[in-house]
C-alpha cells in the first residue's frame, strides 16, 4: 500500500501539525508516502524521513478574497490532475488533510481508489463553501476521520465515519518541562492563535489591560506585516504588560515558560473542532481556559484542569485567572489533573488507529 497525501497549506497551524505526527508514525510502521503539499512550514520537517516523497507548489492567503480563492482553484486544478496519474497505480490510497484538497478527492473518487478524510473543520458553522466542501466529502470519501465526537455530530453520513481524537509529537512533549511551582510564581499567561477576530485576540489584549500585574504573552500564526496591521485597523494601543510574538516554528519555550494558556475563540463565530493548543498545554502541566462548546470542550472538565467560560464574560475570566494566581493549592491541583488528562492522547495509538482505517476496505 502506497499513501498519497494531500494538504493545501503548510504552515505552522494545528492540522498540518497532526499530519506530520501521524506520518511520522506511519514512515516508521514501513509505509510509503508521497506528500503533496505547499512549501514552507511544520511538513518540511519530513524532510529526509525515508520512504516519503514530496510533491512541492506555491500557495499563500491574501487580503484580497478573490486572489485567494483563484489560488485554491489553481492548486485544485493541479492536484487533481497530479491524481489522475496514479490511475494505473491498484495500491495507492489518497490521505486528504482538511476538507480543503477537493480536487484530488475527486480525482481519486473517478478512479476508484480509496479516499480517506483527515476531517479537522467543523464545515457546518463555517461559509457556505465551507459546508460545500464537506458535502462534497460526505459523497467521495470511503472513510472520514473526524476529531471529535463534537464534530462528528455535525455530518449527515453515519457509514464510515470515525473519531480519532488528535494528540501531539512525542518529541515535543519530550521538550516540554512541566514544573508547576515554578509556573505558579512566573504569573505568565499565554495564548496562540491567528489575526481572526473570532479568535480571540481583542479580547485577550483586554484582559492583560484588565489585570497589569500579569504577564501576558500571544503568539500569532502571522507575519509581523499583518500583525501591525491588525493592530492599526483596531486601534490596539501598546499594552506595557502584553509581548507579541508572530509566526513561530517552535512554541516549546512559550509554554515551559508560561502559567496558564487561555483558548478565546468566539463560539457566536467559530467553534473549535478540538484544540491543539490545549492539549499541549496540558502536556506542560498548565490549566486551562476554554469555550464552553467544541471539540475543545471535550478536552476540560471545569475545576478539575481548567475552566470553561465564555468569550463574551471578559470580567469572569479575570476573575478565574486572579483566583488560579492567588490560589496555590488550587492551582497545583489543576496542573496535576492537566498533565494527566493529556496522557490519553497517545499519538502512537493515533497513528495505529488512522492506519487499521486507511486499511479498512469494508468502510462504504
Amino acid at each position: 500500500m502506497r499513501l498519497i497525501c494531500f494538504h493545501l497549506f503548510n504552515d505552522y497551524s494545528g492540522s498540518p501539525k497532526v499530519l506530520k505526527n501521524t506520518l511520522q508514525h506511519l514512515l516508521a510502521k514501513g509505509v510509503e508516502v508521497e506528500l503533496v503539499t505547499s512549501r514552507g512550514g511544520v511538513l518540511d520537517e519530513l524532510e529526509g524521513c525515508g520512504n516519503i516523497r514530496f510533491r512541492r507548489y506555491s500557495y499563500r492567503f491574501s487580503k484580497n478574497a478573490i486572489l485567494t480563492m483563484l489560488r485554491y482553484v489553481w492548486v485544485q486544478i493541479y492536484t487533481f490532475f497530479l491524481a489522475l496519474g496514479y490511475i494505473c497505480d491498484k495500491e495507492v490510497v489518497f490521505y486528504i488533510n482538511t476538507i480543503l484538497p477537493a480536487g484530488p478527492a475527486l480525482a481519486g473518487w473517478l478512479t476508484g481508489k480509496r479516499v480517506i478524510y483527515h476531517y479537522h473543520e467543523n464545515a457546518t458553522v463555517k461559509s457556505r463553501f465551507y459546508r460545500a466542501l464537506a458535502w462534497v466529502m460526505q459523497r467521495l470519501a470511503s472513510e472520514i476521520i473526524c476529531v471529535s465526537k463534537y464534530q462528528r455530530s455535525f455530518l449527515k453520513r453515519q457509514k464510515g465515519v470515525s473519531v480519532v481524537p488528535n494528540a501531539i509529537d512525542d518529541a515535543f512533549i519530550a521538550r516540554l518541562t512541566p514544573n508547576p511551582q515554578k509556573a505558579f510564581e512566573q504569573k505568565r499567561v499565554l495564548m496562540l492563535g491567528s489575526l481572526k477576530k473570532y479568535k480571540g485576540t481583542i479580547e485577550f489584549c483586554t484582559l492583560a489591560q484588565v489585570l497589569p500585574q500579569y504577564n501576558f504573552e500571544l503568539v500569532i500564526n502571522d507575519t509581523q506585516e499583518n500583525i501591525d496591521a491588525f493592530w492599526r485597523d483596531n486601534s490596539i494601543v501598546r499594552i506595557e504588560n502584553l509581548a507579541v510574538h508572530p509566526r513561530q516554528e517552535d512554541v516549546v519555550p512559550f509554554y515551559n515558560r508560561a502559567s496558564m494558556v487561555l483558548n478565546l475563540t468566539n463560539k457566536e463565530f467559530a467553534i473549535e473542532t478540538f484544540g491543539l493548543t490545549v492539549l499541549e498545554a496540558m502536556s506542560a502541566g498548565l490549566p486551562v481556559i476554554v469555550p464552553t462548546v467544541g471539540g475543545v470542550a471535550e478536552m476540560v472538565d471545569d475545576g478539575k484542569n481548567g475552566f470553561k467560560i465564555n468569550i463574551q464574560d471578559l470580567s469572569f475570566i479575570a476573575e478565574k485567572i486572579e483566583k488560579l494566581f492567588t490560589n496555590r493549592e488550587l492551582y497545583l491541583s489543576l496542573c496535576e489533573e492537566g498533565l494527566a488528562r493529556s496522557k490519553k492522547y497517545n499519538s502512537a495509538a493515533m497513528a495505529c488507529e488512522i492506519l487499521h482505517k486507511i486499511n479498512n476496505r469494508k468502510s462504504l
